[in-house]
């Protein structure tokens, strides 16, 4: 059975450039290409680049990438999908096969990218909890700047056909963590996938797929994780000293655990910090839980209808 590796990049639709790009490096981010018609933004780690920007006439959710663990699992995705393996003429080159998902997102699973040199980076700042210290003659001054973002860790996708969607992933080696159900316990309507490494841990969730309320199709949210509290935090306070558009948090989430951060970008779409996730394998039992607002978040401002629109 394949299973992909990772998450590798977000793929968005936006009518201006410019202010895509200022809203991305307010949010932790730094340019790596950008042409007439697209931006290619990258993090602190060796991902050549996690999120591009395509000019388009309206706010679109295009798709994303995922990283393929082999040239042998690339080949044997492209077989398995009926889709060609070509050149990826993108950040990094590499290897890329281009597929839809039942939703209609395009899907590009790579293999074999040229890495990035990491860039500088404070490191994590060791807690002092009341039970079991770790900073000795140390003192936390951060100062104020954007969050350091390491790499992209999930998104969450808003599709018509659910179960044709679970059942897409599940052909790339995805695995349900958690699930929802509306109703009766049988009424799925939202998984929490990671990839199915085995034994390996990896994200509780790497991508969520959710019965859309509205019939549209679009990324709910993409987050990317970065280094710690102090940055989520410290970020917080960077973009709303620059004006941007705050969407929920702090909190923790309840399936994933992460302590988190939702800002829109100047088009409306959620972009979210976070830090703390939840570890999973295939071993890990899947939970079920019946979806509503309080199983959101353990701790966090109170969720409100403008945060699901």
């Amino acid at each position: 059975m394949v299973a992909v590796l990772d998450i590798a990049f977000v793929r968005f639709g936006v009518p201006d450039l410019d202010r895509m790009q200022g809203f991305l490096e307010d949010f932790g981010m730094q340019r790596v290409q950008r042409t007439a018609s697209a931006l290619y933004m990258r993090g602190a780690g060796t991902a050549p680049f996690v999120h591009i920007s395509e000019r388009s006439a309206t706010p679109a959710s295009l798709g994303f990438g995922l990283y393929a663990q082999s040239a042998d699992d690339l080949a044997t995705i492209a077989m398995e999908f009926g889709c060609p393996v070509e050149e990826s003429p993108e950040p990094g080159g590499g290897q890329r096969v281009r597929l839809r998902d039942p939703a209609g997102l395009q899907v590009d699973v790579v293999h074999g990218q040229v890495s990035a040199a990491a860039l500088a980076r404070r490191d994590p700042i060791p807690l002092n909890p009341a039970i079991g210290r770790h900073r000795f003659g140390q003192f936390v001054r951060t100062q104020p700047a954007p969050s350091t973002i390491m790499r992209l860790g999930h998104v969450a996708l808003l599709v018509r056909d659910y179960r044709a969607c679970v059942a897409f992933y599940e052909r790339l080696g995805f695995r349900s963590s958690d699930s929802y159900y509306a109703g009766d316990s049988s009424n799925l309507v939202a998984s929490f996938m990671h990839c199915g490494l085995g034994e390996r841990y990896t994200d509780h969730h790497t991508v969520a797929v959710i019965a859309s309320p509205d019939g549209g199709v679009r990324f709910d949210h993409v987050a990317f994780e970065v280094l710690d509290i102090d940055d989520v935090m410290q970020g917080h306070a960077y973009l709303a000293s620059k004006g941007h558009e705050h969407s929920w948090g702090v909190g923790r989430h309840i399936q994933g655990s992460q302590i988190f951060d939702y800002w829109r970008d100047p088009f409306g779409q959620k972009h979210e910090h976070w830090t703390d996730g939840d570890l999973v394998n295939d071993a890990t039992p899947t939970g079920v839980a019946a979806i509503c607002n309080d199983e959101l978040s353990q701790w966090a401002p109170r969720v409100t209808e403008a945060f699901f629109r």
